[in-house]
């Protein structure tokens, strides 16, 4: 797919995998691609730095144990469900390479290294092999890692409302209309979501009623999501509920969705 992605010069900058692809013959082609990655790896990867004030040398369980509490840092890999998908996570530099070695189109030093990552409950870890310019920030690869939930989340999203899985078809041709008006159906949905919601009020704005005040301010509501329009859709097609009621039943749901998002951000900053 990469290859493919390649060779019809698609525009992209990144790679996000799972441990589940492997890393060693899709790491050589990007880097000879000249495109920055974070790829998955298991616990018992070896890697090893070089050219570096404090050497690393083990498999990544091994290294991870050796972190200091001073090395790890709380960022979000972007929005969930609940708000902020929270995680500590710690990266090492382990080699600074040429990348003319690998495409003369790109000049300058480009960085091998270590992200970990480490859930806030329990302390399960994941462990991923990068690879990206000479100075790129932790934020930077937490973001670019991140972007795999969301393309996770779409799938689901995409079985569960919309039957993508759901089909018993016994040709190619079968299978591709199914897929390709599910995936039509979901593009319609992603669409009204994006015009639905306001953009995110910017950093260190005020976010005036939070929450219904004694004078009865209307409360803040969740953003739109692609399940919730589809309910909304669904009945009123059906026409059989008034198309206030169906709104102001949204309008609930939604505001108690917001109240529940809020108690679980407060109960994980405890």
């Amino acid at each position: 797919m990469i290859a493919r992605a390649i060779a019809a010069s698609v525009p992209f900058k990144w790679v996000a995998a799972d441990t589940v692809y492997g890393v060693g013959d899709i790491e050589q082609q990007l880097r000879q691609a000249g495109k920055g990655y974070v790829l998955g790896v298991s616990s018992a990867h070896v890697f090893q730095s070089w050219g570096k004030r404090r050497p690393v040398s083990g498999t990544a369980a091994d290294i991870a144990s050796t972190r200091r509490s001073s090395d790890w840092k709380r960022l979000s890999a972007g929005d969930g469900t609940k708000g902020p998908r929270l995680h500590d996570w710690c990266y090492l530099e382990l080699a600074d390479l040429d990348v003319e070695e690998f495409n003369s189109a790109n000049q300058g030093l480009w960085t091998r290294g270590l992200l970990i990552r480490r859930h806030i409950a329990d302390g399960d870890l994941a462990f991923f092999t990068t690879w990206c310019p000479a100075a790129t920030s932790i934020e930077t690869l937490v973001a670019v890692e991140g972007h795999r939930w969301a393309i996770e989340d779409s799938f689901e999203t995409a079985k569960n409302e919309f039957g993508l899985d759901h089909n018993e078809s016994r040709s190619w041709h079968g299978w591709h209309r199914h897929v390709s008006l599910v995936m039509l159906a979901f593009a319609m949905m992603a669409v009204i979501r994006h015009r639905a919601n306001p953009p995110p009020p910017k950093k260190g704005t005020p976010d005036h009623g939070k929450s219904k005040n004694k004078n009865g301010a209307t409360p803040s509501l969740i953003r739109w999501s692609i399940q919730e329009i589809r309910r909304v859709a669904i009945r009123l097609a059906r026409k059989r509920i008034q198309p206030a009621h169906i709104i102001a039943w949204s309008l609930w749901r939604r505001a108690h969705q917001a109240i529940a998002q809020r108690a679980h951000l407060k109960k994980r900053q405890l």
